[in-house]
């Protein structure tokens, strides 16, 4: 079998295209047969060492997969070969084959595409907690989500939306802007690509306050991070919550005397953790999903589709911040 494997510290570029032995599942595992595996930001860091989690190497990136179970392996119950699955699997996807412990996997409902399976979890699961539990969202609310027409972003428009609440999309064009908006978002805000200075950063947050209107953002969703954080908590509500969800733009430095004046928090969104502290609660979310997703409350936006041999052109692709939706490698 194939497998997409990074061998040294380095970006995409270093990938290699390995011919591997197929693995034979373990006790409480099973083997998939993987259809697709969507790219996601932590993909970007792990091949460079940048991660909290450092797997040794060689690996395969790749952390969310949906494919068919082609064999069981011991105490095994529940499934049956054939079935078609996703799960989280924190690397290794970048694969034709992978093996996955059973309790990781969600059976796919029938007439829900390979690519869009693979697309639901880590993104829309990390923005219904995030939303959820730690911005307890409520309908009325007002949401400014940064980096809003990324997988992430585009799944934090669509529940906010699901959810009842606001929602002001912040972006880098005017094109991102629009894609925004077709995924619900109530209105726009383009934000300056290059560097800003103090008084552009004025000005975004005067933006920002604009479009959240008088009493400010109850919800900021913050993808982004860096330069743009700031201007974002200067347009929060009381009591408002600022999630911080990643960093892209680099890890910002907050004016804690804002916290103190607007009375509000600033939350850490770290899903990974939270699934394997609450698996029970995890696992309802990810129903809750695939119900929306059956009645159409939200759709994920697969934008661009890869060949396993390209999947470092994907990455690439999220790495530079040139990403729509979600970018999804496929093996056939």
């Amino acid at each position: 079998m194939k497998a997409l494997r990074t061998h040294a510290v380095g970006g995409p570029e270093t990938l290699t295209l390995d011919e591997i032995d197929t693995p034979t599942p373990g006790k409480g595992e099973v083997l998939i047969d993987v259809k697709a595996c969507a790219i996601n930001y932590p993909d970007t860091l792990m091949i460079r060492d940048l991660y909290q989690f450092k797997p040794e190497r060689p690996f395969a990136p790749g952390g969310e997969i949906a494919g068919v179970i082609e064999a069981i392996g011991e105490g095994v119950e529940g499934w049956n070969v054939g079935d078609k699955v996703l799960a989280g699997i924190g690397t290794g996807g970048l694969a034709e084959k992978v093996c996955v412990p059973a309790a990781r996997m969600f059976s796919v409902p029938n007439g829900v595409p390979y690519e869009k399976a693979a697309s639901l979890m880590m993104t829309y699961g990390t923005t219904i907690h995030g939303l959820k539990d730690r911005g307890h969202i409520k309908a009325g609310d007002t949401m400014l989500v940064l980096g809003a027409a990324g997988g992430v972003g585009l799944s934090a428009v669509e529940l906010g939306k699901a959810f009842g609440a606001r929602v002001i999309a912040a972006v880098s064009s005017a094109e991102k802007g629009e894609i925004a908006k077709k995924a619900g978002a109530d209105d726009v805000v383009i934000y300056p690509k290059g560097d800003m200075d103090k008084a552009a950063s004025k000005d975004l947050a005067n933006a920002f306050k604009a479009a959240c209107g008088p009493d400010g953002a109850n919800i900021v969703y913050d993808i982004v991070g860096g330069q743009y954080s700031e201007p974002a908590l200067r347009a929060i509500a009381w009591e408002g919550r600022f999630l911080v969800v990643g960093f892209p733009a680099g890890i910002a430095k907050m004016p804690l005397n804002l916290t103190l004046l607007k009375s509000c928090d600033i939350c850490g969104v770290f899903w990974g953790a939270f699934t394997a502290r609450e698996p029970e609660k995890f696992r309802a979310q990810v129903d809750e999903l695939f119900a929306m997703l059956k009645d159409g409350r939200i759709d994920p936006l697969v934008s661009e589709t890869f060949p396993l041999e390209h999947g470092g052109e994907a990455i690439a692709k999220l790495e530079n911040r040139q990403a729509v939706g979600k970018l999804v490698v496929t093996m056939e």
